[in-house]
């Protein structure tokens, strides 16, 4: 296997809080998952639970090397944690044809937090 794609993303809380405030759950609908919304409606910190996803979703973004385009989109992609806690992302649609044109096979995620910034980082291998 070989990487083809890594991407980062660090970003502050309190931004992510000015645009829910401004937005409200229009902003959540915008870049969550249907299932994740679902989640997000029962979970006790709005802002960290969207927080960590908006970053975790950037960095993949920019894993792929294109950015928000071509019919990829944040709601197609919902990031999870497996039995053991490990983040995961599940992708759909148009995300998941380019990842199968481009051959990718495994896709590494960690993420990092403290009090006032969130920090994402993806691999993707082929």
């Amino acid at each position: 296997m070989s990487i083809i794609g890594i991407g980062i993303d660090i970003i502050k809380k309190s931004r992510i809080e000015k645009i829910k405030n401004l937005f409200k759950n229009k902003f959540a609908k915008k870049i969550l998952h249907k299932l994740e919304f679902k989640k997000y409606k029962f979970s006790k910190d709005k802002i960290k639970f969207l927080t960590k996803r908006f970053s975790v979703k950037e960095a993949f973004v920019k894993s792929l090397g294109i950015g928000i385009r071509n019919g990829i989109s944040f709601k197609d992609l919902k990031i999870y944690n497996n039995n053991l806690g490990k983040p995961k992302i599940k992708v759909f649609k148009k995300t998941l044809k380019f990842l199968k044109k481009n051959n990718v096979i495994q896709i590494h995620i960690s993420i990092s937090h403290e009090k006032k910034y969130f920090c994402s980082m993806v691999i993707l291998e082929n």
